[in-house]
Parts: structure tokens; C-alpha cells; sequence
């Protein structure tokens, strides 16, 4: 049974404790119709609350349609529901910025933002056990480090939770079939525009028939093993980055160049993007190639010298100091 599946995973990774208020993302497809239905099943077995959080992205013609679906569907469970239309392509295009990575910044803007009105302390996300190995692939065409592996992991910042992360999507599909919830299917899923989409339905497929029916199963279990060992690694990084931290300030860190250059090439890697994350808590856009190059700067000390490997950081090499500063 899938809610007992869910109630495991909830159990495995803390992501549930008695008392918690929960703000669900629900868009209306299978997934996130699938984890508001299981959520409000326990919720009263495990004692938390259950609020909807809605955002319509104005892009789909069948937008509207999925939005009175999810109105409905929380009106006959009982469950408030909270709604917003935003012009995502528009704003996208005045931040020139892609439409799928501004889509992502304004729900979890707008989930926040319920999460303050309803007190609530968590928000829950229908990301599948799919959507993880995908992610993997994604990371890795990137040329992530070992991290990557790690795929989207069950719980982040003790406050946002992927109860279904273990659920594959076709037992979501099986779910919602056997409960006639006839969830929205969104028919963009299926256009090979976007990275995800091709991965989704091009290369997992082709790698399924070619070479590893399985490869769902065996991508993470390599996960498991991968995030383990970073959770190790996690500790050592943090460890010598305090050792290194010489000043700190809100738009700036400072490290001990001497120190740094000491470390193991692994290490070195792992203290530049946690100093980095640490910043600007992300590190979206840094690549390997521009960790390698500021390894580089360290090893060269030459003068007063400096890269910008993303436009809102700037990486000086000074004085025997590595300076990690913030811009705009």
C-alpha cells in the first residue's frame, strides 16, 4: 500500500513530527494530487495540519482549468486553499532569465509566503522517486562532483520535505487511478524542450530497452552509497572550513591561503563551495572548471588577483588571504 510506503519514508527521514502545520505545493498533476491525498489520509494519525498552496503560471491554456480542479478537489477534502495567477513567461523575459528556472524561484517565493500566513513550519513537495534519478542524470551531463549524486534528497533545511521520494511514478499513477482522483496531466511534460523532459522521456527509456530495465533501482542505490559518503565528507569540509575562516562579514568570508593550499585537492573543492553556499546560500552556476580556476588563483599567489566566476561573486587572492565576496 502507497500510504504505508509514505508513512515509512515520513518515518525514515524525520519529516514529520506531531503538531507540524505543512504547506503542500499542488499544481493538480498525478504527483502532487497523489501526496495531498495520502497527507490528509494520515494526517490525523500523525497529528500535523494541512494547508494547499496553488500557483498558476499563466502559460498553459489549461491553466484555469487545473486551477478550479485544485480549488475543487481541497473544497471536498476540506482543506484551505490558497491561490495565485502570476505571468511567469512575462516576468521572465524583464529578468532575461529561463521561464523554467523563474517558474521554480516564484512558487517556492509564493509557498513561503503561505508558510508565514498559516504559521505553518514545513512545506512538502511531490518530487517522485523518478524526478530523483533524473536529477542525477542532469547533474551529471553538468559534470557535478560527487554531490550531484545525491540527487534531490528527502528533506532540506529541516523545512522543505519530499514525502513521495521513495514512491516511483508509476505507482503514483496507480494510486490516483485506483482512488479516481483523475488528476490534470500536464501535456508539456511530453515536449522535449526542456533538458528534464528529454531525460524523462528519451534517454531513461532508451537506457531502460538498451542496456538496464532497472535502471531506476540501480541509479539509486548509488545514490544511497553517494550520499553517505558526502554526509561524511560534509563534516570534514565544515571542519577545516572553520579552521579556515578568518574573517566574516554579511557580504564577505576571508580564509587562510596557506592553510587552504595545504588540503587535499577534495577537500579544496569542497571548502570553495561551501564558502560559496555559505555566501550566497547557492551555488547555482558554479561550475568545476571554475573551481578548478579558482584552486589555480590559491596555488599562484601572484599580486593582487581576482576572478568572477558568477556576476554576483567575486574571488580575490590577497595578503596571504582568500577573499569570497558578494556582489550587487
Amino acid at each position: 500500500m502507497l500510504k504505508e510506503q509514505v508513512i515509512d519514508t515520513i518515518k525514515k527521514y524525520k519529516l514529520i513530527k506531531e503538531n507540524d502545520s505543512i504547506v503542500i505545493g499542488v499544481s493538480g498533476g498525478p504527483d502532487s494530487i497523489c501526496l495531498l491525498h495520502i497527507l490528509n489520509e494520515i494526517k490525523n494519525e500523525l497529528n500535523f495540519k494541512i494547508y494547499v498552496a496553488h500557483i498558476n503560471h499563466m502559460i498553459r491554456e489549461e491553466a484555469d482549468e487545473e486551477t478550479e480542479y485544485v480549488k475543487e478537489f481541497c473544497k471536498n477534502l476540506g482543506i484551505e486553499c490558497y491561490i495565485k495567477r502570476i505571468d511567469v513567461v512575462e516576468i521572465a523575459n524583464n529578468l532575461k532569465r529561463g521561464t523554467e528556472e523563474t517558474g521554480r524561484q516564484i512558487r517556492y517565493e509564493f509557498f513561503n509566503e503561505i508558510l508565514e500566513k498559516t504559521n505553518s513550519n514545513k512545506i512538502a513537495t511531490a518530487h517522485n522517486n523518478n524526478d530523483k534519478v533524473e536529477t542525477i542524470l542532469m547533474n551529471i551531463l553538468r559534470g557535478s562532483g560527487t554531490s550531484g549524486l545525491k540527487g534531490i534528497e528527502a528533506i532540506r533545511d529541516n523545512m522543505y520535505i519530499r514525502p513521495l521520494i521513495n514512491t516511483s511514478r508509476e505507482e503514483i499513477e496507480e494510486y490516483c487511478k485506483t482512488n479516481k482522483l483523475e488528476p490534470r496531466i500536464d501535456k508539456s511534460n511530453n515536449e522535449n524542450i526542456y533538458t528534464r523532459n528529454k531525460i524523462r522521456n528519451i534517454v531513461i527509456p532508451y537506457i531502460k530497452q538498451e542496456f538496464n530495465p532497472n535502471i531506476i533501482k540501480t541509479i539509486n542505490r548509488l545514490s544511497e552509497v553517494a550520499n553517505e559518503e558526502n554526509e561524511y565528507l560534509n563534516k570534514v569540509t565544515e571542519n577545516e572550513f572553520n579552521k579556515l575562516l578568518l574573517e566574516k562579514a554579511n557580504n564577505s568570508y576571508v580564509l587562510n591561503l596557506k592553510d587552504f593550499n595545504k588540503l587535499e585537492l577534495v577537500i579544496k573543492r569542497r571548502v570553495i563551495l561551501y564558502t560559496i553556499n555559505e555566501l550566497l546560500s547557492s551555488t547555482t552556476g558554479i561550475e568545476k572548471v571554475n573551481i578548478d580556476d579558482i584552486i589555480e588563483l590559491c596555488n599562484n599567489n601572484i599580486g593582487n588577483k581576482y576572478l568572477s566566476p558568477i556576476k554576483n561573486l567575486k574571488v580575490l587572492v590577497k595578503k596571504g588571504k582568500i577573499f569570497f565576496i558578494a556582489l550587487g
